[in-house]
């Protein structure tokens, strides 16, 4: 099967790296899933998303000189699937109001609202601002309170002399 950027294919996964996966093509050949471009979501452990054997729908999203094939699966998702882990450690947010951490440290709930693909580039804009200030806010309060109302740049420590 001769390979060309923007197809989209099922295949096999047949070994898991630190920086990837290899998938096994139809027609023999493999390419490669970066940990990038494995879900929309931050990846830190790419065993939490594929594991080997698991047949997955991957795009080709570029050929070099050498034959070395790249390959997407989050390009290659409907853009209204979400990335599914296989192991359940997110917690959603389903109350309104800010949105807040969830259980797993690298994922952040935000506020649900409507759907990026109608809202304009400013609201987009204006709502990647609110969730960043939001984001700000909720970090400044954790270390206050980590670090017991703050700390002072000046150095040293702060007790009496």
């Amino acid at each position: 099967m001769q390979v060309e950027v923007g197809v989209i294919v099922e295949g096999k996964i047949t070994g898991l790296t630190k920086f990837g996966a290899f998938v096994e093509l139809p027609g023999g050949g493999t390419g490669m899933v970066h940990i990038s471009e494995v879900a929309s979501t931050y990846v830190k452990e790419i065993t939490d998303f594929l594991s080997e054997g698991q047949v997955v729908k991957v795009k080709v999203i570029g050929v070099n000189e050498e034959g070395k094939i790249s390959l997407s699966i989050k390009k290659a998702q409907e853009p209204t699937e979400r990335p599914q882990r296989s192991k359940s450690s997110y917690s959603h947010n389903s109350g309104g109001g800010r949105g807040r951490q969830s259980s797993n440290p690298n994922v952040w709930q935000g506020q649900k609202t409507q759907n990026n693909k109608n809202m304009s580039f400013e609201d987009m804009m204006q709502k990647f601002k609110q969730v960043s200030d939001e984001k700000m806010t909720d970090l400044k309060h954790f270390n206050e309170s980590k670090h017991g109302g703050g700390f002072s740049r000046r150095g040293g420590n702060n007790r009496h002399k």
